[in-house]
């Protein structure tokens, strides 16, 4: 099993979602995080003083799959969120030992359904 934690723009997650329903995957853990990279910093005003953005609002969408599914849903997530700029965001994928689900004991595979 792999997890795939995606860090993407908040304005691709909706066509991201509906791809990954096409390829059926269920399970999605989503959080609003914030963070910086090769994008440089903003600079805005407010109420005349001037300040420097250095985060910027993103989208982290996390799940567990099989092995076997990595490549196909790595391409649905680049081919989804690429915009060919700075910022498109990052795909990590880390090896998961076991998942259980803590409601009835499955583990592995049957937990994941």
């Amino acid at each position: 099993m792999k997890k795939l934690e995606a860090i993407i723009r908040p304005e691709a997650f909706q066509s991201l979602r509906e791809n990954l329903d096409t390829l059926g995957v269920k399970g999605l853990t989503v959080s609003e995080v914030a963070g910086c990279g090769q994008q440089k910093g903003q600079e805005g005003i407010f109420r005349g003083n001037r300040y420097e953005v250095k985060l910027y609002p993103k989208v982290k969408v996390e799940m567990v799959v099989e092995d076997t599914e990595v490549t196909d849903i790595v391409e649905v997530i680049t081919s989804t969120c690429a915009t060919d700029k700075v910022g498109d965001g990052k795909i990590f994928v880390s090896t998961i030992d076991e998942v259980f689900r803590i409601r009835t004991g499955e583990k592995g595979k049957a937990a994941l359904i």
